[in-house]
């Protein structure tokens, strides 16, 4: 069997538009994909040169496909199963900064150029006092970056029409401003010129963005059955959700040149993030971290299963539907919220993928405050009662650390804080009730780690105590059976 190549395939040679920093599964699963369809479907006509963001990547195993690879996308669309195979043929060019220094610099010089697109990890936009070095590859993503438009910007003698549109999709808060700040606080670091300083600034345009697609990467238990299928090799594989949601911080002119919301992809161009990103950390991450210690406690191991659960996918709906939305509407309007709810729930439902819940739970002492929280607590201002679902969440959450489920024990993970305490709280218990209030109102009572002071809810600490007693001496069934 012949592996990918452009020898067997029809293969249009295309201008390099977008220089991206990131060469990994969900660059290739997302914003390379968009670039694909763009090129389908409009006169963008757009080609991608890649740029190895850390010394040991996958830039040679694209090389040896000419930067060809399969993207499978899988999921539940309107309701049917949905799969899309595609050759994505967008990469043109591909760079190790490390090893050909010179070469990446010369992309400064790219008169088709118009965007830097990059996901470095979260660990990869950090201000580092790095040590400039003549013909030296630096490891900081924002201080290669900025030797690059630096290059740029003596090249074309400071035009403002040779600035970039720069999009960043780590994923961090404000991730354009970001990425901006750190790379001004280097270029006085390095006493770059007042001139040049102004054109980074003013030539180039930072877009925070949010994005989302869930890419399980390389189908390795699948592989040999999919190349059997396409009739060819191909290690850079990549599969991906069929969801996919990009939110772009509206500066003027970028979509204009990436008109993916007028070619029906769910793409949006807005002025503030903030409230698509709390949509997102409400439904979606809340939604989440909500099912994971009541469904792993009713003894489901996955989220696919706990959605097509008659009991726990009724639970995680009037979470979602009756608790978080209600309590969302001052984010954004009521049937915004719930067409994205609804296709997370299809998103849940994908029986192409397989999400572990045990992995999820990871930290979820930090993650109930920040993802459901705000919506128990707008939901109290707003109802004058407690949300008996989200209740039940954090209920569960503190049996959960437990780390007993029937007759098996699991490890937990979270910081070693708060492992600790849950041991300490636990080590309590005699199997009364009485045990069980106090150790609800010590965990309640965490203010410096809450924020909130559970006591002015009427009837909350013994709610929760209730339901703690619920699902230890009897079950997590007969809990959620008294919140439905």
């Amino acid at each position: 069997m012949k592996k990918l190549s452009n020898d067997l395939i029809e293969r249009t040679s295309r201008p390099i538009k977008v220089l991206q920093f990131g060469e990994g599964n969900f660059l290739r699963a997302f914003v390379d994909w968009f670039i694909s369809e763009l090129n389908k479907k409009s006169d963008f006509n757009g080609g991608v040169c890649v740029v190895q963001p850390i010394e040991n990547g996958r830039i040679e195993a694209l090389k040896e496909q000419d930067g060809l690879y399969t993207l499978i996308l899988e999921g539940i669309e309107a309701g049917k199963l949905i799969r899309e195979k595609n050759i994505i043929d967008v990469i043109e060019q591909t760079i190790n900064p490390y090893e050909a220094f010179d070469t990446y610099m010369e992309m400064a010089k790219c008169e088709t150029l118009e965007f830097v697109i990059s996901n470095t990890t979260e660990a990869g936009i950090v201000y580092e006092n790095v040590i400039l070095s003549e013909g030296v590859c630096p490891n900081n993503f924002p201080a290669k970056l900025l030797l690059l438009l630096k290059k740029r910007y003596d090249y074309f003698e400071g035009a403002t029409d040779k600035g970039l549109n720069i999009l960043p999709c780590e994923l961090i808060d404000y991730n354009g401003k970001k990425l901006q700040e750190v790379m001004n606080r280097i270029a006085l670091d390095w006493n770059m010129t007042q001139d040049f300083i102004e054109w980074l600034n003013k030539a180039n345009t930072f877009c925070s963005t949010l994005v989302d697609r869930i890419v399980p990467g390389y189908p390795v238990d699948s592989i040999k059955e999919i190349q059997a299928d396409c009739g060819y090799e191909d290690s850079n594989i990549v599969k991906g959700e069929i969801f996919h949601l990009w939110v772009i911080e509206d500066k003027g002119t970028v979509r204009h040149r990436l008109p993916l919301d007028k070619l029906g992809f769910n793409v949006k161009f807005v002025e503030d993030l903030t409230p698509f990103k709390q949509q997102k950390v409400r439904i979606l991450n809340g939604a989440h971290t909500s099912m994971v210690p009541v469904s792993f406690l009713f003894g489901i191991d996955t989220v696919g299963e706990s959605i097509n659960d008659a009991l726990v996918g009724k639970f995680v709906e009037q979470v979602i539907f009756n608790e978080i939305i209600p309590a969302s509407t001052h984010i954004l309007d009521e049937e915004t919220l719930k067409s994205f709810a609804n296709s997370v729930l299809e998103r849940f439902a994908n029986p192409t993928i397989r999400h572990e819940l045990i992995s999820i739970s990871l930290n979820s002492t930090t993650k109930f405050k920040t993802r459901i929280l705000p919506s128990l607590v707008d939901y109290v201002e707003k109802f004058e009662s407690y949300p008996k679902g989200l209740s039940l969440s954090l209920a569960a959450t503190l049996v959960f650390f437990r780390g007993q489920r029937g007759n098996e024990v699991y490890k937990t993970v979270d910081n070693q804080e708060f492992l600790d305490l849950y041991d300490a709280l636990w080590s309590k218990y005699d199997g009364t009730k009485e045990s069980c209030r106090e150790i609800v109102d010590a965990y309640l009572g965490m203010t410096d780690h809450w924020e909130v002071d559970f006591e002015v809810i009427d009837g909350f600490n013994a709610y929760l105590a209730d339901m703690v007693y619920t699902i230890v001496e009897s079950s997590m069934e007969e809990a959620i059976k008294k919140v439905l």
